[in-house]
């Protein structure tokens, strides 16, 4: 079976811990439905995802060096990143430790299509 850690994030002050939860919700409720094991969940509130000055997400960054989990599972890929070039910067880190990350919201296909709309989405 398949493992995976969430990342959760919301950007203001204005936004609760409400959406971190709801972020939770999908994210395990995908898992469940595409035999991922949750190992491990990384949350940061209140921090913007236009940089990567986030505690937790450079935690996992650096835990994924260990290569104990397959995806990083997010609700939207914007929870991830809104800074495209870091986006790729840490979608290649992940990738060469074997990482990919997925979006419970976002279908996004495995083809060169698929390649197209993380593109678009990112954007």
């Amino acid at each position: 079976m398949k493992t995976a850690v969430i990342y959760a994030r919301y950007s203001s002050e204005r936004q609760t811990e409400q959406s971190i939860e709801g972020q939770l919700h999908v994210c395990n409720d995908y898992a469940k439905r595409n035999d991922l094991v949750i190992v491990g969940t990384y949350i940061d509130r209140a921090m913007t995802g236009t940089n990567d000055n986030r505690e937790d997400f450079q935690r996992m960054l650096k835990d994924s060096d260990k290569r104990s989990f397959d995806y990083v599972l997010v609700y939207k890929l914007d929870r991830f990143s809104r800074n495209k070039y870091e986006m790729a910067i840490h979608r290649k880190h992940l990738k060469d430790n074997g990482i990919k990350i997925l979006s419970a919201m976002e279908n996004i296909p495995e083809t060169p299509e698929g390649v197209l709309l993380e593109s678009l989405l990112e954007g």
